[in-house]
């Protein structure tokens, strides 16, 4: 017997109506201002460096429990929740990992990469779905298009809209040639696939 994947499966989606108004994305983008920034680093928590020539952008993390942030882990929660039952299907979801408020310079980068450790033992919880939420208005910046999965297959949100994917797709952000880019980075997890 053949197992067929349901109809409304998908691993990337793109929100039709803004998860935030622009008046949050400009609150989300001033508590991300207003923690301390890092120089973004490939590797993770395993080992992280700053490489250049991988990755240009600046992020700063955003604690669960910051007083003007829990309005924003709530809708975050709940648009996943939806996000998943019809698109994804993942078992055991939840967000258990501060969200990376990240600003992408003008010739800020990252080249591709996977959000997910292959070797699923390395990070229980496992990511399993992450989410790239655009904060600046579309005229603040131009470039820093998401490319996902394929070359070519780059996703501009609007400000306020965000892209759902599955953390082991390939994907990549595209230089900025304009501008900063300001977005909202999360990854939701849960246990290991089985």
């Amino acid at each position: 017997m053949i197992r067929r994947e349901p109809y409304w499966k998908s691993y990337i989606v793109e929100t039709t109506t803004p998860v935030f108004t622009p008046e949050q994305c400009d609150i989300i983008s001033r508590v991300g201002r207003s923690l301390p920034p890092q120089t973004a680093e490939v590797g993770g928590d395993k080992g992280g460096a700053v490489d250049t020539k991988t990755r240009i952008s600046h992020i700063s993390w955003i604690p669960f429990k910051h007083p003007e942030a829990q309005p924003m882990y709530d809708k975050l929660n709940e648009v996943m929740y939806m996000t998943n039952k019809r698109h994804f299907g993942f078992e055991n979801m939840e967000l258990n990992e501060q969200a990376q408020y990240t600003e992408y310079p003008e010739g800020g980068f990252y080249n591709w990469h996977m959000d997910a450790d292959m070797n699923m033992s390395h990070e229980p919880p496992v990511r399993k779905i992450s989410m790239t939420l655009i904060l600046s208005p579309e005229q603040e910046f131009e470039g820093g298009g998401l490319e996902i999965y394929r070359p070519g297959n780059i996703i501009k949100p609007k400000q306020g809209h965000a892209v759902f994917f599955a953390s082991f797709i390939n994907h990549r952000v595209v230089p900025v040639t304009r501008g900063i880019r300001k977005s909202l980075v999360v990854w939701f997890g849960g246990e290991p696939f089985k």
